[in-house]
């Protein structure tokens, strides 16, 4: 053992006493990390003050449903008012079944730590099962405090199921590709909603004006939506702080308009309520009755929504919201439609308005228009999330996130998806011209995130849950029950508008798959073709390398191992900076990554090579913009690494790192040497003012809770001050950031799907795509780009 901590056996065992004793305040501490940010306890009246907040955000689209559902479930007339009657008992039970009893009370809780939608399960189950199609993990990612990962018995169901998932590549594909398909989905909910909501809200202009043409209320719709999109980039905070009371007075109002009409005109219509309706209405009806679920189907969405916006509230806010005020306003608006269609069967074409008492008609209009409003930004946002969520899953081309407020991270904008959707939502509303084929559009694209969402929960519930096998069966049977006969009806529909969202889907999905296949390709051939440890000790003079002031950071996409760019680099110019730091941007399969976490960092080569690599790792909630301040990051990291290996000797290129975290304040690190040589660190609370190697050095606040690192060394603190003064004088003489610019071809005896994919769609991406310098924020004159090319 090394100078400076003990030699000899004896004091090997003193230490590993003393190493046992402080294992469980450890692990008592790295629990309550892991509750701080999986645990979130809030009082009774945050509780229903949340509640009352994400009516503006999680259920206006929901909301919104009784503007436009009776028109699309009977498009051509009522001929029996007992049909009318069997329409609302389904609408009533698919509200029950769907919303309420699936996603409210189960879905809900199927959460990445307050993060929902497709993805966000997606990377939950990324974190129970080897299934990340880019292998660049690394095992102190699972040491993380926002990082879990379940130990499974071998013999359990859940074992089982780990294996089979894990043991073929195509699995994984396949798995990948179901999570995209309903991605892409949900971004065609985000254009299709917009649409239809404002386009049924404007419609109240020509109820009291029927001589009106029909390009009016296009237009008026057409104007609002360019007035949504274009104040997207004031943020989420700062648009909708009307969004809550505006919801609240909505369904407020359908609420007790409802109540009124059942006591007004019939309140037969709540024999509804019980369920045998529902097989009168399917025998009467028989096929027609089958196709009109398409238009009953819009009662329910917005639902998958309502789990992509979850970010913004804690469940039971959510689940309060819907129980109290959602869900029963919903039925009596939907019970006194019907009411006021079985006395006025003519107009079941504008049911919603003309229902509405005269002496509130105009105040009702102007709400319905707000509320219309309020669904498109609920809609709008998640859409921003779910792209976020991609890009940093390596599935979506390089995009400008702008996060619009320092207080709530989930608040964000992205300009360039934001134009795209205002210009296909645009296209939609002016194309079709009518509410019918835009809601069979729209049926479409949520029925088939509902089955996505479906499907996933069943290995969620078997890998994370660890549920017993007979309840996943329940769950998987009564969802499929209501979510496969509306597959069925919007499929007979593809012709009268259900194409728009495939079409649209189909389009994002071929390039968010293109671009991760090419993601994927990258990464392996780094890995193939990274530089041997050898070779970076064959580095010197003799071979004409000359070493030049200033630092260089070197960026790529290895956590391990020199990258094949810095050898193309070195081979072509035989100079380097005499601080070479190879940096790797990786996001991880979490929500978020503590800033104390953040970044680990290792020495490479000899110390008088300073060579380094640093590791940042970001969540896909994080701020990952990288600000101003990325460069400062790295090299105050770089610092506070080189303090902390005063006490240590020799040099490593193993799989293990030196420190998390960039904070600088001081305080003691009391170092411990394990059975293995390594070195653990751990934090206490005493001020530092170092003047040996023995035991303390300066490091960063937070706990490493055990990270093992280099090898100990007896280096003298001076020589640490040297090598300190010497990366400041670096640093003046220049910084350099050396970026790889891989360019991917596919081979000449490729087909000619592959060759497309690669040499033209992807190409095109790339030349569209942000570029890495403007992700780190990296200034023009300080940047170098390193280009190559291979062929898959």
């Amino acid at each position: 053992m090394a100078s400076g901590l003990g030699n000899g056996d004896s004091n090997k065992g003193s230490m590993w006493e003393l190493e046992q004793n402080l294992d469980q305040p450890m692990d008592e501490e790295a629990g309550r990390l892991r509750n701080m940010y999986r645990e979130k306890k809030f009082s009774s009246i945050l509780v229903l003050r949340l509640a009352f907040q994400s009516l503006g955000v999680v259920f206006g689209d929901l909301g919104t449903s009784p503007l436009y559902v009776f028109y699309n479930v009977f498009p051509h007339g009522i001929e029996d008012t007992e049909d009318v009657i069997g329409a609302l008992s389904l609408i009533i039970y698919s509200l029950t079944l769907i919303p309420l009893l699936k996603y409210v009370f189960v879905v809900l809780r199927a959460n990445d730590n307050g993060q929902g939608g497709t993805l966000a399960l997606y990377s939950l189950l990324c974190r129970h099962a080897k299934i990340n199609t880019i292998p660049n993990q690394h095992r102190t990612d699972e040491e993380l405090t926002t990082y879990s990962r379940q130990t499974y018995d071998e013999s359990s169901l859940a074992a089982k199921i780990k294996r089979w998932i894990e043991a073929h590549a195509y699995k994984k594909n396949a798995l990948l590709i179901l999570v995209l398909i309903g991605t892409c989905m949900a971004i065609g909910d985000g254009i299709l909603t917009p649409a239809i909501s404002v386009l049924s809200a404007s419609g109240g202009i020509k109820v009291e004006n029927p001589k009106m043409s029909n390009d009016v209320v296009i237009l008026v719709a057409v104007v609002i939506l360019v007035g949504i999109f274009s104040m997207q980039h004031y943020g989420t905070d700062k648009v909708g702080w009307l969004f809550a009371p505006v919801v609240l007075l909505w369904f407020l109002l359908i609420g007790t308009v409802g109540a009124v009409n059942i006591w007004k005109y019939d309140s037969s219509v709540l024999k509804a309520y019980d369920p045998v309706h529902i097989y009168r209405y399917f025998r009467r009806g028989k096929q027609n009755s089958w196709i009109s679920l398409g238009g009953i189907l819009l009662s329910i969405t917005g639902t998958e929504a309502l789990f992509a916006d979850l970010c913004h509230f804690p469940v039971p806010a959510i689940q309060i919201a819907f129980a109290l005020i959602v869900f029963p306003c919903l039925l009596l608006a939907y019970t006194g439609q019907a009411s006021y269609i079985m006395c006025n069967k003519d107009h079941v074409f504008d049911a919603f308005y003309r229902s509405i008492p005269d002496v509130i008609y105009w105040p009702a209009f102007v709400i319905a228009t707000a509320a219309a409003v309020v669904a498109s930004q609920a809609t709008i946002s998640a859409t921003y999330s779910i792209v976020k969520q991609a890009l940093a899953l390596g599935c979506f081309p390089r995009v400008r996130v702008v996060h619009t407020s320092k207080k709530f991270l989930g608040q964000i904008y992205i300009p360039d998806i934001n134009w795209v959707l205002m210009i296909l939502c645009i296209a939609v509303t002016a194309g079709f011209k009518n509410q019918s084929q835009i809601a069979n559009a729209y049926g479409t694209a949520v029925v088939i995130v509902m089955l996505v969402t479906t499907l996933l929960m069943i290995p969620i519930m078997l890998l994370v849950w660890r549920s017993h096998w007979s309840l996943v069966c329940i769950f998987t049977g009564l969802s499929l029950l209501v979510e496969l006969p509306y597959f069925s009806a919007v499929i007979l529909k593809i012709d009268q508008g259900g194409w728009v969202p495939l079409v649209i889907a189909a389009t994002f999905l071929l390039i968010m798959y293109v671009w991760h296949y090419g993601t994927v390709k990258r990464y392996e051939f780094e890995m193939h073709s990274k530089v041997s440890m050898g070779w970076i000790l064959g580095l010197g003079p003799s071979l004409g390398l000359v070493r030049v002031p200033g630092i260089g950071f070197v960026y790529t996409e290895l956590a391990s191992g020199v990258p094949h760019i810095f050898s193309h680099f070195v081979t072509n110019l035989p100079a380097i900076h005499s601080v070479v730091v190879f940096v790797c941007v990786k996001y991880l399969p979490v929500y978020t990554v503590p800033d104390d976490e953040r970044v680990l960092v290792k020495r490479i080569g000899p110390k008088n090579f300073h060579m380094f690599r640093c590791v940042a790792r970001y969540g896909y909630k994080d701020l990952h913009k990288k600000d101003d301040d990325f460069e400062k990051m790295l090299f105050d990291s770089l610092c506070l690494f080189v303090r902390l290996e005063s006490m240590m000797e020799g040099y490593s290129d193993s799989d293990e790192y030196s420190i998390c975290g960039q904070k600088t304040e001081v305080k003691s690190i009391d170092l411990l040497v394990n059975d293995n040589g390594y070195t653990n660190t751990f934090s206490s609370n005493v001020d530092l003012s170092y003047s040996s190697h023995d035991s303390i050095v300066p490091a960063q606040s937070s706990p490493l809770r055990g990270s093992s690192l280099v090898r100990s060394s007896g280096q003298t603190s001076q020589t640490v001050g040297g090598e300190l003064e010497f990366l400041n004088r670096c640093k003046d003489a220049g910084v350099v950031h050396i970026l790889g610019n891989t360019i991917i071809r596919a081979r000449r005896d490729s087909g000619i799907v592959k060759r497309i994919a690669i040499d033209y769609l992807y190409a095109f991406l790339r030349r569209i795509c942000r570029e890495n310098s403007v992700i780190f924020y990296v200034p023009h004159e300080s940047l170098l780009n390193v280009g190559q090319i291979f062929s898959v």
